[in-house]
């Protein structure tokens, strides 16, 4: 897909049609990474990132005018939203949020990519639960995220991941690590097969603060489960509260607003030590061609 310029272009994907504007508009400064940059990012993302956000509601950040700008979060679908979105009615306690949905059509889903791009939502963020017929569903994935403190990085997450993975398959849950494009990781558990199937958020989360605890006390010098920031000076803190279900996470292969434009990258667990990086846009592209490191265990069956 050809999106680049000053002058305000359409662009038809199946039959949808999203003006795109302000093309050669710079969002990341450090790097000159242009609108049209984002653009198409999220055009050749969209195979790899849609099966895994699919029937999520989708929480976006957006820089309209860059990272160097104050960014903000947009539940609710705004005025002007192209009719064809998919989307998806949520009560909340003071109010009904409207949040956008990824379709499972290919073409569709690569369209509401580019218009994700078109309004500046440089971050995609969503719930470990689907919707159904409209309707939340319980948690279908576990996940655990890896928060390096003040004097630590990725390679104190890898070795805090590799005991967390033997924890969880434990209990009978099978972890997939992903760099989140920001400081730390995430892992991610299908809840398929295991005992917590079908448990409700709070169930799921009480289990995620357990598993924290016990990460605790195996290395006490190395993690901490508490929320308390003074403690994670020289610490890995193990964010169970990412399962909450009011809670989300930023999806896999979307960018981050960081300086740079760094992505949320599934990684395999072979790629995790001391040498561990956050990848970057155009490292991540290389891995678009590749097999998924996942072997598909987080995507959706059929």
């Amino acid at each position: 897909m050809n999106a680049s310029g000053a002058t305000p272009s359409t662009v038809e994907i199946g039959s949808r049609r999203i003006r795109l504007t302000n093309l050669d508009k710079v969002l990341y400064p450090a790097t000159g990474t242009t609108k049209s940059d984002v653009v198409r990012w999220y055009a050749d993302a969209a195979p790899h990132l849609a099966p895994l956000a699919q029937d999520r509601p989708v929480t976006r950040k957006r820089w309209p005018d860059g990272v160097h700008n104050d960014p903000f979060f947009e539940k609710n679908l705004p005025r002007g939203t192209p009719e064809w979105i998919e989307r998806v009615t949520i009560p909340h306690s003071d109010r009904d949020i409207d949040y956008p949905l990824i379709p499972h059509d290919p073409l569709d889903a690569l369209a509401t990519m580019i218009w994700f791009a078109q309004q500046g939502a440089l971050e995609l963020h969503v719930p470990q639960w689907t919707v159904r017929d409209s309707v939340p569903s319980t948690p279908d994935r576990f996940v655990v995220d890896l928060d390096p403190g003040p004097g630590t990085g990725l390679a104190e997450c890898s070795e805090v991941a590799l005991a967390a993975r033997e924890l969880l398959a434990a209990d009978g849950l099978e972890a997939w690590p992903a760099t989140s494009g920001s400081k730390g990781m995430q892992l991610y558990a299908p809840l398929a097969g295991s005992a917590l199937e079908g448990s409700e958020a709070d169930d799921v989360s009480a289990h995620a603060k357990k598993l924290a605890q016990s990460l605790t006390k195996q290395l006490p010098d190395l993690v901490v489960w508490q929320m308390t920031k003074d403690l994670r000076v020289g610490k890995v803190f193990v964010d169970w509260s990412q399962n909450n279900g009011r809670k989300t996470t930023i999806a896999p292969w979307s960018l981050r607003g960081r300086e740079r434009p760094q992505v949320a990258v599934p990684r395999s667990w072979d790629e995790l030590g001391p040498g561990l990086e956050q990848l970057g846009m155009e490292d991540a592209r290389e891995r678009l061609a590749d097999d998924d490191p996942w072997g598909g265990a987080l995507q959706p069956p059929g």
